[in-house]
């Protein structure tokens, strides 16, 4: 594994000497907009693993993307071999049909430690709830970033991840009812301790994530990517361009269904991921939105 590989993946091209706040602002939101949020292996008859060098070589040289544990354990050793200090921890995400957080870790990220202060990473969480820079670990703290206002709020040592967005703009109106649509300005995220984890934490978890008729992961297939001014977005055979601040508080959702036979060339053009076996698109059951 090669850290200058990586760097050309993510388009990086500054400097790497100094383990320092810019760095790592500059490292994290080149990833986020180079490597797709993505879990197409699970429909393409690929097993996704945690097994770091085989993260590796999907993600740098094969030019694919990943979902959290593969994402934010490549993004691990990159703190590692750039000099950071850090832990990885593990989160759960809020479920808004249940109105509650999930049971399990289900969402792997990196707690990392610079002149004092902590700072959450996360590369791999996708569409609006990506956050493009860390976020300092201060609650209450208001941290505006293009997709809104993220804050990290704490109760009895547990933290919760939120964000407050704007309006969405949808103009083709096929759409404007789409379980897809957020319709809540203010949402929780998720929620983790402090607690150090290993990756064997995650393992379960995986296993479960990619094989159980419950997981989200199963019944919807999903890609997106962060772009300048917003992301895209294919789940199912949805695909979606959103232009965040399209307008005062009001983000465009540029919305249309893509027919089966378009689907490898929208991945291609749109994510530059070719898959090595076709996939099945699937949008069922689940709590998803952009």
């Amino acid at each position: 594994m090669n850290l200058e590989d990586y760097f050309e993946r993510i388009g990086f091209n500054g400097p790497s000497d100094k383990a320092d706040l810019e760095t790592l602002k500059n490292v994290h939101r080149q990833h986020v907009l180079s490597i797709p949020f993505e879990n197409l292996s699970i429909h393409c008859g690929e097993r996704i693993t945690m097994d770091l060098e085989s993260v590796y070589t999907k993600i740098v040289k094969n030019n694919r993307g990943g979902w959290c544990c593969e994402n934010n354990q490549l993004f691990a050793w990159v703190l590692k071999e750039m000099g950071y200090t850090y832990m990885t921890l593990g989160s759960r995400v809020f479920n808004g049909l249940k109105n509650e957080f999930s049971p399990l870790d289900s969402h792997l990220i990196n707690k990392v430690l610079i002149d004092g202060n902590s700072y959450i990473a996360d590369v791999s969480f996708g569409v609006s709830f990506q956050i493009r820079h860390p976020l300092e670990l201060v609650s209450g703290k208001d941290q505006p970033q293009l997709a809104g206002v993220f804050r990290l709020v704490e109760n009895s040592g547990v933290w919760v991840l939120e964000k407050t967005g704007r309006k969405p703009f949808i103009p083709n109106e096929r759409f404007a009812n789409s379980s897809l649509i957020n319709k809540s300005l203010t949402r929780q995220i998720y929620s983790f301790t402090l607690t150090p984890r290993g990756i064997d934490h995650f393992q379960e978890t995986t296993q479960f994530l990619q094989t159980s008729p419950e997981s989200l992961f199963t019944n919807k297939t999903i890609c997106s990517l962060q772009t300048p001014t917003g992301f895209k977005a294919l789940v199912g055979w949805t695909y979606s361009e959103v232009t965040y601040n399209y307008q005062d508080g009001v983000d465009l959702l540029d919305m249309k269904d893509i027919a089966d036979d378009e689907i490898e060339k929208v991945l291609k053009e749109e994510f530059s991921l070719t898959l090595k076996s076709k996939h099945t698109p699937k949008n069922m059951k689940g709590c998803y939105t952009l």
